[in-house]
């Protein structure tokens, strides 16, 4: 079979639509088919190629010149690598593999990855659409989208081969007890009304420190804000950092409150690091906790509750430790090579001559 992945840019800036679309590259290839990816490039390029995943040069900014030059590229790639399947990961991608398709045969499949998006309808034009949760594709169902086309491929990176096994890593020397984040410096992201949970239990556990992993638009902004608190000493913001299992080793309690989260692929991330673990209740993040059995839930966009949440844990050892058993069972169904077989599940769907032992 021959695939053709459609990302924006493969850079290592922790991404998790790049990260999943690495994944899926490196493994089909490792399975035996013949995978591309086509997009603007970034340090990835190097493990794909240790892969044997071509990488086309393919910019998507959305600038009208940019984009009539870009489909016209696209197709010259299309001629050369003749795919089966094209797998779009984002909005453009989708676009361009859409308007490209006459005089083509391949099959076009799309994976959801932020359903908030009000572009994901277009998601939508493609033969099969992959969502990362069935919160996810209740959703595209709601929006108008086939439930016949829709397939849902729950998110994993565990195992990926884009980075050592957990066992690998030695933990940080943090401050104890450790509270972090791993996640982009965005507003919804839910990073203020962490920060605004943190200061108000901060005078009541004096050892606690918050550790921000991360970088984004917004991160001058949150600065700014922990600025202007008591407690600036005790809130580091780390930046964008390529091993942050080595912080998650470390932590007492990881916290995710995002406004919006289709699956929340970092939580998994974290449970497999034995975090007791503090998250919104919102969108797929239910099913990546095992429907709360895995970590607690707070409403979004609700520093008391993220408080109470924070305060609760950090004042009963016995509780923190329980949530921090619970997240490391269940642990096999976030595999990366799982990902990567139901993919290519959806994709025989499209292809019915391959069959299913040519695809494991």
């Amino acid at each position: 079979m021959r695939v053709l992945h459609i990302s924006n840019h493969i850079q290592e800036v922790g991404n998790g639509i790049v990260n999943v679309a690495v994944d899926l590259a490196c493994l089909q290839a490792k399975y035996g088919h013949d995978v591309a990816i086509a997009s603007a490039g970034g340090q990835y390029e190097t493990l794909l190629s240790l892969y044997g995943v071509k990488h086309f040069q393919l910019n998507q900014s959305r600038k009208l010149l940019n984009l009539i030059t870009a489909l016209s590229l696209y197709r010259g790639i299309i001629q050369q690598f003749q795919p089966d399947i094209v797998h779009t990961h984002m909005m453009t991608g989708v676009l361009l593999a859409g308007l490209a398709r006459y005089g083509f045969k391949y099959n076009l499949v799309s994976t959801v990855h932020n359903e908030f998006q009000r572009s994901a309808i277009l998601m939508g034009l493609a033969d099969r659409v992959i969502a990362v949760s069935n919160a996810v594709s209740d959703s595209m169902v709601q929006r108008g989208i086939p439930k016949k086309k829709l397939r849902v491929v729950s998110n994993g990176t565990l195992n990926s081969p884009r980075r050592r096994s957990i066992l690998d890593y030695q933990p940080l020397p943090l401050h104890r007890p450790a509270i972090v984040t791993v996640s982009g410096m965005y507003q919804r992201k839910g990073i203020g009304e962490l920060i605004d949970g943190f200061v108000k239990i901060a005078d009541n556990f004096h050892e606690a420190h918050l550790y921000l992993v991360g970088d984004g638009p917004d991160r001058a902004m949150f600065e700014e804000k922990v600025k202007n608190t008591p407690f600036a000493s005790r809130i580091h913001f780390e930046g964008f950092q390529s091993e942050p299992q080595r912080y998650m080793l470390a932590t007492d309690i990881f916290v995710l409150v995002s406004h919006h989260e289709s699956f929340g692929l970092v939580l998994t991330e974290a449970r497999e690091a034995g975090c007791a673990i503090i998250a919104s209740d919102v969108d797929g993040i239910p099913e990546t906790l095992d429907n709360r059995q895995a970590g607690v839930l707070v409403p979004a966009k609700d520093s008391q509750a993220v408080a109470v949440a924070l305060a609760e844990l950090l004042s009963n050892p016995s509780v923190l430790q329980r949530w921090k058993y619970l997240a490391k069972q269940n642990l096999e169904r976030f595999s990366a090579a799982r990902v990567t077989q139901e993919t290519l599940t959806v994709y025989q769907e499209l292809i019915p001559n391959y069959n299913l032992l040519e695809l494991v």
